[in-house]
């Protein structure tokens, strides 16, 4: 091959990372439209050419660095060891409160994010998963640590979730009372009123960080895919 040997892969992905955080500075200090690609690399220390080996547009930039958001708060939760539902939707309330990046695609927040507000929400988070969450759900209740009634389940989640994450009032609350009343009422809503017992307690921790572990490895390979250099995808 004729001219400049190829980088190290561990090299070309500690600089996709130094990129990324200089990116996240800045969307955050002056939002998303206001932030270009020159900005980026000098706060990076990059050539703005190298930033273009890496994402063909400043939007495919911000949709890596969503989805590392995305990998660094589902490592917080499964790090804190949910071992219910209302606890893993506790500690996801308090990990996406320390987010900005990701609270203001939720919220659609258009100082940060400018014209990317039309950003779906629900892809944000990363514990929402389609099928997964689905077969997460119907294990708990299987295991009876979450009752069948009223159904729904998902969307009475995602509304005590995002009500107590971006109800105007909730602005005034320390992030660990909101993820405390986060799990508090989860717990009070989806309980089949009686204790599990050891075995049942033990499957749902199991499948809690199964689950998690799942949402994890797909969150790392789009990751992964997105940090890639366009002169080694030949």
């Amino acid at each position: 091959m004729v001219g400049r040997p190829p980088q190290d892969p561990a090299r070309q992905v500690e600089r996709a990372h130094r990129i990324l955080d200089a990116a996240a500075e800045l969307v955050l200090r002056w939002g998303y439209d206001k932030t270009t690609i020159d900005d980026v690399a000098r706060r990076a220390g990059v050539a703005k050419g190298t930033i273009y080996l890496h994402w063909k547009t400043r939007d495919d930039l911000l949709g890596a660095l969503l989805r590392r958001e995305r990998v660094l708060m589902l490592a917080e939760v499964r790090q804190s060891g949910p071992a219910t539902l209302s606890a893993l939707f506790g500690e996801f309330a308090r990990a996406l409160l320390g987010r900005p990046l990701l609270r203001a695609v939720l919220a659609g927040d258009s100082e940060v994010l400018g014209k990317l507000t039309r950003l779906k929400r629900h892809s944000t988070s990363g514990l929402e998963q389609g099928d997964v969450y689905d077969a997460y759900l119907a294990e708990l209740i299987r295991h009876g640590a979450v009752r069948a009634e009223p159904g729904d389940h998902a969307l009475v989640i995602n509304s005590i979730v995002y009500g107590f994450l971006f109800f105007p009032g909730g602005a005034e609350l320390p992030h660990d009372r909101i993820a405390d009343l986060v799990a508090d009422t989860i717990e009070r809503a989806m309980s089949p009123g009686r204790r599990p017992s050891p075995g049942q307690a033990s499957a749902v921790a199991r499948s809690t960080l199964d689950f998690l572990d799942a949402m994890g490895e797909v969150a790392q390979r789009k990751l992964a895919a997105s940090l890639g250099s366009k002169e080694h995808a030949k």
